[in-house]
């Protein structure tokens, strides 16, 4: 990240502001002061993750996939027998925080602070799935598209998106 003296300067005090306002906080903000004063190059690029853009299309992607997993608990719910699937089948796990940390920020943006999809239950681990998620719920969503009627998925359906 490039940044002249005065860029540096206002960023600085930026973070500054940030551990009063944000105290639970402060000590990353410090941290991130401490780099912008001092210029570290290689923690710099650290704080360019930060500013990391995310296209539209994978942003459609990700709500189409929290969309899928609220047409899967819907279905289920208007099953006569809902026994007939588990309940933790269609319950949204998010992403991999160590391999789809980008995917992982959108989804808790996207419920916590949009308030959208917040009856998707983010346990303890708060939407981070452990294990890479994207390839799978790339399957289901072809399935789940497939389908004629996506909110009103029979049990057989359920199972075959969920299966994927």
């Amino acid at each position: 990240m490039e940044m002249t003296h005065a860029q540096r300067l206002i960023l600085s005090n930026q973070y500054k502001m940030m551990t009063m306002m944000d105290p639970d906080n402060a000590e990353r903000y410090r941290r991130y002061q401490t780099i912008i004063e001092r210029g570290y190059g290689l923690q710099l690029r650290e704080l360019d993750r930060d500013f990391d853009e995310m296209s539209e299309e994978t942003c459609r992607s990700i709500i189409n996939i929290m969309e899928m997993y609220h047409a899967l608990q819907v279905s289920r719910g208007n099953l006569k027998e809902q026994d007939t699937i588990d309940e933790r089948r269609v319950t949204f796990m998010g992403f991999d925080a160590a391999t789809e940390s980008r995917y992982l920020s959108y989804v808790r943006f996207m419920v916590n602070t949009e308030g959208r999809y917040t009856h998707f239950d983010s346990g303890s681990h708060g939407f981070n799935s452990q294990t890479p998620m994207w390839e799978k719920y790339q399957r289901m969503q072809a399935i789940w598209m497939a389908c004629p009627r996506q909110y009103h998925l029979s049990a057989v359906e359920i199972q075959q998106i969920v299966n994927a």
